[in-house]
């Protein structure tokens, strides 16, 4: 069987190609997220400072002998304390990125949204799926599967914008976003297919800018152009999204894993929505995956910086 095409290959080599970003690694207490810390400051992507017990993730470097001499070692005496002072470097400026270790999910995004002393902006957090699915010709994302359990259309509207910044700052131009429901066209008994409906004004009057939005579309005319066509689509999103929007985190979920297990896909992620990116890795997560959500990450940060560069010119 022939390999197939890599669509991560780019996302890190154009990660390589910048200054390594200092990232906040939060508690890094088993092989596989210490393992991807090392591998991504030895291909130059990260600067990695490791947050947790000293004892703890020496003890793991030496056991599977992982060179961690040349990075910066936080000491902390337990996973929620490693959160805390993790997102205390990144408000202090001393990272520009946020890494999950070997902690639970809860535990860092609790310290994330925490009122006085989190990473919280006005936008509306939420995650995305950079994926790699084998039998489309481009990386999709898929949003939000993992934080926002019943977003509102309020919400929908900042995770779409979220998304497709993240889209620009991948290098996709005028990026097709397609918001998801069981079918395509307007129900009012079906309430995705109205909040679809009004995302897609308000993005006629520039309440969401940077790129295309169609919806209500169902996945199938969402993505395939041919299913488009015989529903007699007329569509410059349908049959060509790069940005999937989900009505809500079961259905993202259900997409995601479906993509994984039954399409072979590949599924990078990161937190949109915070002051800075932030990595969101499983223990399931091959080492490619990781890198890929660093270099994803990284992206991210530099268009971040291109934007303020921008800001202050202005």
């Amino acid at each position: 069987m022939p390999p197939k095409p890599d669509k991560y290959t780019g996302l890190i080599a154009r990660a390589q190609a910048l200054e390594p970003v200092l990232a906040a690694v939060a508690h890094p207490c088993d092989e596989s997220s210490l393992t991807g810390a090392v591998e991504a400051f030895t291909m130059g992507i990260l600067r990695p400072i490791l947050v947790g017990p000293r004892a703890r993730i020496t003890a793991v470097a030496a056991q599977f002998k992982l060179d961690i001499s040349q990075l910066e070692l936080v000491d902390s005496p337990h996973s929620h304390a490693s959160a805390n002072l993790a997102v205390q470097l990144v408000r202090e400026g001393k990272a520009e990125l946020l890494m999950k270790g070997s902690l639970h999910t809860d535990e860092l995004m609790g310290a994330v949204v925490a009122s006085a002393t989190g990473l919280r902006t006005e936008r509306r957090i939420s995650h995305a799926f950079i994926m790699d699915v084998p039998s489309l010709d481009r990386a999709i994302i898929v949003t939000d599967a993992a934080i926002n359990i019943f977003p509102t259309l309020e919400d929908k509207l900042h995770i779409v914008q979220n998304a497709i910044d993240l889209a620009i700052a991948l290098g996709f131009e005028n990026p097709k976003v397609a918001i998801l429901s069981a079918v395509e066209t307007v129900n009012p008994k079906i309430p995705s297919t109205v909040e679809a409906a009004a995302l897609c004004k308000m993005a006629d009057r520039h309440q969401i800018t940077g790129g295309i939005l169609d919806g209500p579309l169902a996945l199938d005319n969402a993505i395939d152009l041919l299913a488009a066509q015989i529903k007699g689509i007329d569509s410059p999103v349908a049959g060509l999204a790069d940005i999937l929007v989900v009505p809500d985190l079961e259905a993202g979920n259900m997409l995601a894993k479906s993509l994984t297990f039954m399409a072979d896909a590949d599924a990078a992620g990161i937190v949109l929505g915070a002051r800075v990116p932030i990595v969101l890795t499983s223990r399931a997560d091959s080492l490619r995956v990781r890198l890929a959500s660093c270099a994803v990450a990284v992206l991210v940060v530099q268009a971040r910086r291109e934007q303020a560069g921008k800001a202050v010119a202005g």
